[in-house]
């Protein structure tokens, strides 16, 4: 597994992996297969893969340790992307299709919905990682400061949880909800105890 990961080819396969979402979402849209209101199943589809890849990336730290296997690590910023691409494209379907892309109106839609408002949050904090995810800038921020920054993918993780909570509360439907908070409430208590033992050590 360790040896196909570092093959030339790995990289192409995993990004045409993480566009084929998006590519049958497009192929659905353009085929008029997105049901009676198409412009909700994209931004609630879009959001959902936005959340999907969180999981994803928050799962290849603890998955490359406890399987030994370091070149997982070499994935880690392109799934990081890719999960700005979506939550990216969700905001921008939500901003398109409900707001008109009318500045105003959106603005006045996050100061008045919670759950715009963390998740505008969400993407708001997302884009300085998507920023600094490219290796000119973290040798211009330097390794310490640069790992300091992108932690706040925890931060983001939280708001990602309480945006898809308050957006469910609606319709009184938490089911999927509970499987996100749990996986995400996993991998960040993974992280914790990682960090409680390293600090008894020292």
């Amino acid at each position: 597994m360790n040896k196909w990961l570092l093959q030339p080819s790995a990289k192409p396969f995993v990004f045409t992996l993480c566009l084929l979402p998006f590519i049958w979402l497009l192929y659905r849209a353009l085929a008029d297969q997105l049901g009676a209101n198409p412009q909700e199943a994209l931004i609630r589809a879009t959001g959902d893969w936005a959340l999907r890849f969180l999981c994803i990336v928050l799962t290849v730290t603890p998955l490359r340790v406890l399987s030994k296997t370091p070149s997982l690590a070499r994935f880690r910023r392109m799934l990081g992307l890719f999960m700005y691409f979506y939550a990216l494209v969700h905001f921008l379907s939500y901003s398109g299709f409900d707001m008109g892309f009318d500045v105003n109106d959106i603005v006045s839609d996050i100061a008045k919905r919670p759950f715009i408002l963390v998740g505008a949050l969400s993407l708001l904090l997302l884009t300085p990682l998507a920023a600094t995810s490219f290796n000119a800038t973290i040798k211009a921020l330097g390794a310490k400061r640069w790992q300091l920054l992108h932690k706040l993918i925890y931060a983001v993780a939280g708001l990602a949880v309480l945006h898809f909570f308050w957006m469910r509360a609606g319709k009184n439907n938490f089911a999927e909800v509970a499987v996100y908070a749990v996986i995400l409430g996993t991998l960040l208590g993974w992280r914790l105890r990682q960090f409680v033992r390293s600090r008894a050590k020292s």
